[in-house]
């Protein structure tokens, strides 16, 4: 029976009372276990929750820097076409000028279609454009909307 009293008294805490991992006497606080599977549910939902709302800021920030990059190709790809126009002027940036067609040739022009009298003397009338800084041009307006305003 002695052996049995001594493996009883191996099993509580023998250290300093405030390190206990068990409440040692009726007033001591209860020491509730830990349910370590909810504590891991909670940390995991918390960080998949983060990751995918950082995911889909991330994706919403790739979509506008592609509109952004195909916004500059088609600057581009017009700014190719305007210097290959007919231009008999030095631009300026940030002035408006105003691309016509005439016998197949397109020609860069300071007036646009309302300042011609009586028509202007070319046979179609493309769009407006501005000179930007980086020397690409902006279309400021289709041949379409310039046409519903005269």
């Amino acid at each position: 029976m002695a052996e049995k009293k001594e493996n009883k008294s191996n099993e509580y805490y023998t250290g300093p009372s405030r390190l206990s991992p068990i409440p040692l006497s009726v007033s001591s606080p209860p020491i509730n276990p830990i349910d370590k599977n909810k504590v891991q549910a909670n940390a995991l939902e918390a960080m998949t929750h983060q990751a995918n709302q950082q995911i889909k800021m991330l994706k919403r920030q790739a979509e506008e820097l592609i509109k952004q990059a195909k916004e500059i190709e088609n600057r581009l790809e017009i700014s190719h076409q305007i210097y290959q126009a007919e231009i008999k002027f030095k631009p300026v940036i940030g002035q408006n000028y105003f691309l016509y067609k005439k016998e197949g040739r397109n020609i860069l022009s300071l007036l646009s279609p309302k300042d011609w009298r009586n028509g202007h003397p070319f046979d179609e009338f493309l769009s407006g454009v501005r000179l930007l800084a980086d020397h690409t041009w902006e279309v400021e307006k289709s041949s379409l909307q310039l046409i519903e305003q005269l």
